[in-house]
């Protein structure tokens, strides 16, 4: 892992995987970290230079105070400064991919083409929001052990968590709160992703539990140049969970797009 300091500054880790070919972030889900992208290095990490961010309050980045993922989309731009590139593509799943929207928004002429994988332009649901916020304060209050698995179910379906779940117990409780709060508490974009004219794929999973399809397909109805694919059974982390399914379509985005 590398680090570099933001100009407020927020340390970020990062691991910039090398090579000569065209520059593609990889942006990790909520609680995940740039181990995550494990697939897609060994898939086509040769042919692009891939660079997996560890996001505020995720992996080795930490957090301290409040932050909103407008703040993480602008470390993730800070990292690509310290690293001397002008433009990269942006993927992103889940929390990623609300991550890679911004970073869209912020600095469409740096973004040269965006994937997004279980994701969605809108804000939390109020009702999910608020049972997402029981969860992390039961986590909190009773252990780990009692929503661990529940949590592992909505983000990763059938899929084998025992690699994740300990790193998920880990998480100080006020790390949880923050990182929480984040993912809850998001404003809505769809009303603005009419300004991103980079080419975009949006994948979906059709047993996403967190987000159904049609989060994805307003999400694709609001965006001037994009493509949805469905990957059938997909979970909600399907980057990770349908790696084989999911890679030959952001193989094909990208070499087409960069």
């Amino acid at each position: 892992m590398a680090t570099m300091t933001t100009g407020d500054g927020q340390l970020v880790s990062y691991v910039d995987h090398g090579g000569d070919g065209p520059a593609v972030v990889l942006l990790h889900s909520f609680l995940m970290d740039v181990t995550m992208w494990a697939p897609q290095v060994a898939a086509f990490g040769q042919r692009y230079r891939l660079i997996a961010i560890d996001e505020r309050g995720h992996g080795e980045t930490p957090v301290n105070a409040p932050f909103d993922y407008w703040d993480v989309a602008r470390d993730a731009l800070a990292v690509l400064d310290h690293l001397g590139i002008d433009r990269a593509a942006v993927v992103g799943t889940s929390q990623g991919g609300f991550v890679a929207l911004r970073m869209a928004l912020l600095a469409a002429e740096r973004v040269t083409a965006l994937a997004v994988l279980g994701t969605s332009g809108e804000a939390e649901d109020e009702q999910i929001a608020a049972a997402y916020d029981q969860l992390a304060e039961v986590w909190i209050a009773q252990g780990p052990e009692t929503v661990v698995d529940a949590t592992a179910k909505i983000c990763l379906g059938d899929y084998d968590a025992s690699e994740w779940t300990p790193k998920w117990s880990a998480v100080e409780p006020e790390r949880l709160r923050l990182i929480a709060n984040a993912l809850t508490r998001r404003d809505g974009v769809l009303d603005r992703v009419g300004e991103i004219t980079t080419p975009v794929l949006v994948l979906h999973g059709t047993a996403d539990l967190a987000y159904p399809v049609a989060k994805a397909e307003a999400l694709v109805a609001a965006l001037p140049k994009a493509e949805l694919v469905l990957v059938e059974d997909g979970a909600h982390f399907l980057s990770l969970t349908h790696a084989a399914d999911v890679n030959p379509h952001l193989e094909r985005f990208l070499s087409a797009n960069l």
